[in-house]
């Protein structure tokens, strides 16, 4: 990523409560066309070099607004928004700096050129059906410290109390439902897992972790998250559900990161039950790494060696390489040096419930060794994988293209077999009536 667009994603880490509008600068003016031609919802990504940035705008009659998920900004107004036949102009004002999209409009896509401090990337917007987003399930919430943590449950029908798990999603900007900001289309992974589980009389909580979608609020500022963090809020749900007379017993699912802050909130909540699926069972430094290998030169696979040597004794680095910014910028080393103060396997060791380790042999992220690697280092574990599943629960090909597909495919059911298993380990264990 270039410096000059590091300074943007600073920014909208920094502006996250901001509000307000300057409507003057947004009404229609003389000569322009109606904004009703564009109204509503309106999807895409800024094309970084080598990144998306997914943006949502908000089309009104009086302007709009955009936000920026991944980096925390939300509903934040965009200034002096024009739309002449199908030309749009629009732009927005932070700390300063004025950043400005021109584009096009045809039919149900928008897409031009965004420029900041005289630099220019490509966009694309789409129309999205917010109707369509709307999900099923209860409202939930836990009061934090800091906050309120917003969820939804989803409950079987009939008569309780039934089994609850907590979902937990992976790492990055993804989604209670497993969606990524930073990838076009869904998969709705997490979605189906507790729609699944209802229809087997699990009843499940999942929610957006700090910093993302709902909660967006909750991480004002990158610099200040801590993994622990993570641990805590999902242990605050753990105890929620444990004062709740609905649910019979407390699980907790995390996939991938959500497995290292599962397995932990598991341990310091006294959960019934910890399912691990696509959890590294490995540091994070070590893992990091290896999906480095090959994707960098020698010398910045190098660099990022040695950067992460330091995060690991606790020690932020100055004067990281322009390349390697979007990983180790200043604001996400304080998070990266508390991840790493957590091994997996350590960690699973300390639970005394019934633990479940699940992985696909398709898993293109996180391979089969991890999930072995976890179940010997808890042998009383129960270890699944899963034929043909990859990384987001689904059934897959071998070829990176055709796996990656499945990815942003809603489409598509979660693999054969998974969540079978998944009862069966709760009825096994006595959580769920046979």
């Amino acid at each position: 990523m270039k410096r000059s667009f590091y300074f943007l994603f600073i920014v909208f880490s920094m502006f996250v409560l901001l509000i307000g509008c300057n409507k003057d600068n947004q009404k229609e003016k003389k000569g322009e066309s109606s904004m009703e031609k564009i109204e509503g919802r309106w999807e895409g990504a800024i094309q970084i070099p080598n990144l998306a940035l997914p943006i949502i705008i908000q089309f009104s009659t009086e302007g709009g607004t955009i936000s920026i998920p991944v980096q925390g900004l939300e509903n934040y107004p965009l200034a002096n928004v024009k739309l002449t036949d199908s030309t749009l102009i629009f732009g927005m004002e932070i700390q300063g700096q004025h950043m400005t999209f021109n584009g096009e409009v045809e039919n149900e896509k928008i897409s031009g050129t965004f420029k900041q401090q005289g630099q220019s990337f490509p966009f694309e917007l789409k129309k999205t059906d917010e109707v369509a987003s709307e999900e099923a399930g209860e409202a939930v919430h836990v009061n934090l410290e800091d906050g309120e943590l917003k969820g939804l449950l989803l409950t079987p029908n009939g008569e309780g109390p039934f089994p609850v798990m907590i979902i937990i999603a992976g790492s990055g900007p993804t989604d209670k439902d497993g969606n990524s900001f930073v990838l076009p289309g869904k998969n709705n992974s997490l979605k189906m897992l507790a729609e699944d589980l209802a229809e087997q009389g699990v009843a499940s909580i999942r929610y957006d972790k700090r910093g993302i979608g709902q909660n967006a609020r909750l991480m004002e500022k990158e610099e200040d998250i801590r993994f622990n963090d993570y641990i805590n809020d999902a242990a605050a749900w753990v105890k929620l559900a444990k004062g709740d007379q609905r649910f019979s017993s407390v699980g907790i699912i995390g996939h991938s990161e959500g497995s290292l802050i599962g397995m932990s909130a598991a341990n310091d909540a006294s959960a019934d039950a910890f399912i691990s699926i696509a959890g590294a069972g490995r540091p994070i430094d070590q893992v990091l790494l290896e999906q480095l290998d090959g994707q960098l030169s020698a010398n910045l696979l190098q660099e990022s060696k040695d950067v992460l040597e330091k995060l690991k004794q606790g020690e932020q680095v100055k004067g990281v390489s322009a390349d390697l910014q979007s990983l180790f910028r200043p604001s996400v080393q304080p998070y990266m040096i508390s991840w790493l103060q957590y091994n997996p396997q350590e960690q699973l060791q300390k639970l005394n419930c019934p633990v479940l380790i699940v992985n696909g042999n398709r898993d293109i992220q996180v391979p089969v060794k991890d999930a072995e690697a976890l179940h010997n280092a808890k042998k009383d574990s129960q270890l699944l994988i899963v034929e043909g599943m990859n990384h987001v629960l689904k059934e897959a090909p071998e070829d990176r293209e055709g796996n990656m597909s499945a990815y942003t495919n809603p489409e598509l059911p979660l693999a054969k077999g998974l969540i079978d298993h998944i009862i069966g380990f709760l009825e096994s264990n006595n959580l769920l009536a046979k």
